[in-house]
């Protein structure tokens, strides 16, 4: 399968690739960042994974605020000129803020990392995936998407907004055999958190919410989970 995962290099999206790694069967990983040594050391990683499999690993270093950035690695992913199988909209940013009191600007650039870049992504591959009739998408919301929360401001309306379009593509790309799928974590043991003293037994890990998309991706042709909502067993933080 070819296998596309943005932000991949920490978090959930590298819990994604790493689960994936693990199957016997070969993979084409496409997986961007910004930052060339963290690829470097997830190319690497997966190469090692997997029972004796041969892993492919294409990493491109990506700056989600530029779209020629977006532009550039899809256009690595298209140079095989196969469909993708799975693309996991994973990149994003958080920054705290009210909407009334925020840093000028901080809209513009939650909207670009959290949607926009999911959004233009995905217009530049699912073409291939249409004409193949196969393909699943994941994009990563967030509990933010569906529960407004003090301090949330642009961050929670990008959440809502990537919820939307993720809504929007599930009924548009229904009838053309390819699914969508919402993720909407709540608090997960991330870089987001680094810094800050939590209770591991409160936080949910980044394991958790790979294997609800590995399950997810691998269910027959003619069944989706739409939606994957998770949160931390004793309730949000």
């Amino acid at each position: 399968m070819q296998i596309v995962v943005t932000g991949a290099t920490r978090g959930i999206g590298k819990a994604v690739a790493a689960i994936f790694a693990k199957d016997r069967t070969a993979h084409h990983f496409f997986l961007c960042a910004r930052k060339t040594e963290e690829l470097d050391a997830l190319k690497s990683l997966l190469m090692q994974t997997g029972e004796g499999t041969a892993h492919q690993v294409t990493t491109v270093r990506c700056d989600f605020l530029k779209n020629e950035d977006i532009q550039h690695f899809a256009d690595a992913v298209l140079a095989t000129g196969l469909p993708v199988d799975i693309l996991v909209n994973n990149a994003g940013i958080y920054q705290p803020g009210s909407c009334y009191n925020e840093p000028e600007g901080q809209l513009e650039k939650m909207l670009q990392v959290n949607l926009m870049s999911a959004y233009h992504l995905t217009r530049a591959l699912v073409p291939a995936m249409i004409q193949a009739k196969k393909g699943h998408i994941f994009n990563l919301c967030s509990i933010a998407s569906i529960q407004a929360y003090a301090n949330g401001g642009s961050y929670s309306i990008s959440k809502f907004a990537l919820s939307g379009f993720t809504r929007n593509l599930r009924e548009e790309l229904k009838p053309l055999g390819i699914k969508v799928t919402g993720i909407y974590p709540g608090a997960t043991l991330s870089s987001s958190w680094d810094g800050l003293d939590i209770d591991p037994g409160r936080i949910m890990e980044v394991d958790d919410v790979a294997k609800m998309i590995y399950a997810a991706a691998y269910l027959s042709p003619q069944a989706v989970v739409e939606d994957i909502i998770l949160r931390p067993q004793l309730g949000d933080l």
